[in-house]
């Protein structure tokens, strides 16, 4: 038996092929028509290009000191602002221990009036003793007079010797009451600059707390973590709830004002780009934009370097790393297309005096 209705599928499914494969070719060579109208033609003389790929400075939002995450504002891909609230670490113990400090200070602050207290009971005591002392020297003045008359009177007979004596014994005795005074005037200086030194020792301690007291807050402070650029979210390291040490990363952050391509130029023309030098990039992603940059970096030492370097030729496969960096002006006006790891072309005027062709003139999204 012949079954003609199946010749007739299968002619069917033949020609559809044949139209999907027209298809295909039409689209890949518009598409080939596309990339040569867009890339650039032979470049002049005077204009030289690498690849490379976007790049952007990476910043680490880290724990100051080790804690666990209580909680995460942002999410990877969020845009943020500079101080923005990334991250809270718990204080729960941070705030124990300024407490803690609080109270030492105020005991300090207590030990320094009672020191100053002390410092008035000992002066009062000086005080007294330099009282003593006058009264002393004034009571040794009269009994000097006295011992005096008795000295001249008692030779003619005309005191009795036992006065004369009592007048000596007590002349002594004010002479020893004297010496009393004055020791008790200097014990009194002595334990006046003991309590001066408390009253030091004391006012030291409240700074000393006062010190911790900030150093906690500054801890405390430390714990609320910011951005401390204006950027895009990468990565969140961690999670909250999470135990993390000193020093342990919880978000990374790409700092979007300050983007570049690093790219690698022959000796030859790497020789002639110098800091400043004015550079396009096209990226793969979007050939029709020519973004304009300039060299912020160039090496100072070939990356690829032959074993052996002895003639002119092998000197040109030496490579020198460029870094060309986009204004952060323009990356701000569109902060919300900057995409880093994009590959493309880099191309530097080495020639101050050449001219860009029509394919490298700027052409940034409006």
């Amino acid at each position: 038996m012949v079954y003609r209705p199946r010749r007739h599928h299968d002619g069917v499914r033949a020609l559809k092929r044949f139209l999907i494969a027209i298809l295909v070719l039409a689209l890949a060579g518009g598409g080939y028509l596309a990339w040569q109208a867009l890339r650039p033609a032979g470049l002049p003389a005077g204009i030289a290009s690498g690849n490379g790929r976007i790049e952007a400075v990476e910043i680490d939002v880290a724990a100051k000191t080790a804690g666990r995450i209580a909680e995460i504002r942002v999410n990877e891909g969020d845009f943020v602002q500079v101080g923005q609230v990334l991250a809270v670490m718990n204080t729960d113990v941070l705030q124990a221990q300024r407490r803690e400090a609080e109270a030492q200070l105020r005991r300090a602050q207590i030990a320094i009036e009672t020191a100053r207290s002390l410092v008035t009971q000992r002066e009062a005591e000086r005080a007294t003793a330099q009282a003593l002392l006058a009264q002393r020297e004034a009571e040794l003045d009269a009994t000097r007079h006295r011992l005096d008359r008795s000295l001249e009177l008692a030779p003619r007979g005309a005191a009795p010797q036992q006065r004369l004596d009592d007048d000596r014994a007590a002349f002594q005795g004010g002479q020893a009451a004297i010496n009393a005074a004055r020791a008790q005037i200097a014990g009194a200086e002595a334990a006046i600059s003991a309590a001066r030194s408390q009253v030091v020792g004391a006012e030291s301690e409240v700074e000393a707390v006062r010190a911790s007291i900030e150093r906690i807050q500054v801890d405390i402070d430390d714990s609320t973590l910011r951005s401390p650029r204006e950027g895009r979210v990468q990565y969140r390291v961690a999670q909250p709830g999470e135990v993390v040490q000193a020093g342990g990363r919880v978000l990374n952050l790409v700092d979007l004002g300050d983007v570049y391509m690093t790219f690698f130029l022959p000796t030859e023309s790497a020789g002639r780009v110098r800091m400043g030098t004015e550079v396009r990039l096209v990226l793969d992603a979007v050939p029709q934009f020519v973004i304009p940059a300039a060299a912020s970096f160039v090496a100072d030492v070939a990356q690829f370097t032959p074993k052996t370097v002895e003639t002119a030729e092998e000197r040109q496969k030496l490579m020198f790393r460029i870094r060309a960096r986009i204004s952060p002006e323009l990356l701000r006006r569109h902060i919300r297309d900057v995409k880093t790891g994009l590959p493309g072309m880099a191309y530097v005027r080495t020639d101050p005096g050449a001219a860009w062709p029509d394919s490298l003139q700027v052409r940034v999204p409006q």
